[in-house]
């Protein structure tokens, strides 16, 4: 552990070891990889909080279309600015280790945007823009009918009491069917 033991104490270690699902060395490389985007300031304050651009720099995030939600689902303030406990967080729901159902809890809140606990139309619509590439709403990839379709397709498939809305319980259903769900919803600092 070297130069580490003053940076990360050992009962912080054991502490982050039991509370996440990372092992001590995994999580001297998460603190390593959130020291390298600001070292001057994770050295002058071990607490310190860094901007979601910042975050957003990491190569791991960098391409993917939920990049600044996955930031905010994360971010202790929900604004998206991490704290190493908020990075480290992060980095365990994304391991390998964590359980299916602690990344559907996340997943979830994740596709939420609106944050009202359920994945309703707006949501559906801002995961399909987000998905297909559209900058932003004045960026459509898809016409208004394919959208349409597109959002009440998945409706039919997924909304198992036809209220337009997908609980946490419909989404879980309909993820824990898909094999590759645990595959893409992983990153390895």
């Amino acid at each position: 552990m070297g130069g580490w033991t003053s940076k990360l104490t050992r009962g912080e270690l054991d502490e982050y070891e039991e509370l996440t699902y990372l092992s001590k060395a995994e999580i001297l490389h998460v603190y390593d990889r959130f020291c390298e985007l600001d070292p001057g300031k994770i050295e002058n304050d071990r607490d310190a909080q860094l901007p979601m651009d910042t975050i957003l720099a990491l190569p791991e995030l960098k391409n993917n279309p939920f990049r600044d939600q996955i930031c905010k689902v994360f971010s202790h303030n929900g604004e998206g600015a991490m704290n190493f406990e908020d990075f480290l967080d992060m980095a365990s729901v994304f391991s390998d280790y964590a359980p299916m159902q602690v990344k559907l809890e996340y997943a979830f809140r994740i596709y939420d945007f609106n944050g009202d606990d359920v994945i309703d139309e707006a949501d559906i619509r801002e995961m399909v823009r987000r998905v297909t590439g559209a900058s932003d709403e004045r960026d459509q990839r898809l016409s208004e009918a394919e959208m349409n379709m597109l959002v009440e397709n998945i409706f039919l498939e997924t909304d198992l009491d036809e209220d337009r809305k997908l609980s946490f319980a419909e989404f879980s259903h309909v993820i824990s069917k898909s094999p590759e769900f645990v595959k893409l919803f992983h990153f390895k600092l």
